[in-house]
């Protein structure tokens, strides 16, 4: 008898491992859907929105959580604030430890230039991601509060939608 539950609590282990497998990292490819690609991103901090643009045109906005001290221009490395100006999403990192991530190419020469007459590190790997890997189902969760070290961070099929959306060396927008 006690052998039966052993097995039964190994197959209910295994059985709930895979489930938030798939809930995590296979779900958001199949929910996330396909877009026109994106001319510009725009992220506009006080409203906690990031909105995908065409042709100066709104077609696509998501809610976003933000660094934990979120008001102001990132000074330095650790200020867990997200930055504010014109960048570039440069480069993409599918082996994120957030689903996916989209870089902001922050510092620019103007914020080293700033955070070397502070004498501070800038900092830098700010970026656009979904959720901590094998947390996505935690999303409702924890995208009701700032909680990022100053990334900008959506859900898990959110972040497929913006991935598959915008191209590297699309302009974005932070604005505070």
């Amino acid at each position: 008898m006690r052998c039966k539950r052993v097995i039964a609590i190994i197959v209910l282990l295994a059985t709930l491992v895979i489930a938030l497998y798939f809930i995590d990292k296979k779900l958001p490819v199949l929910l996330a859907k396909d877009l026109p690609a994106a001319d510009s991103v725009l992220v506009k901090k006080a409203e906690r929105k990031l909105y995908l643009m065409r042709d100066g045109i709104t077609y696509r906005s998501y809610n976003i959580a933000l660094g934990g001290n979120p008001e102001g221009h990132k000074q330095q490395e650790g200020d867990q604030r997200t930055p504010e100006g014109r960048y570039l999403l440069d480069w993409r990192n599918i082996k994120s430890a957030y689903h996916r991530s989209l870089h902001v190419s922050y510092p620019n020469s103007k914020d080293r230039t700033q955070a070397a007459a502070m004498s501070v590190p800038p900092g830098g790997m700010i970026m656009i991601h979904g959720q901590p890997n094998g947390l996505g189902w935690l999303s409702p969760l924890l995208q009701l509060w700032d909680w990022t070290d100053g990334c900008i961070a959506v859900s898990n099929v959110e972040i497929e939608e913006i991935w598959r959306a915008v191209g590297n060396g699309t302009p974005i927008l932070i604005e505070p």
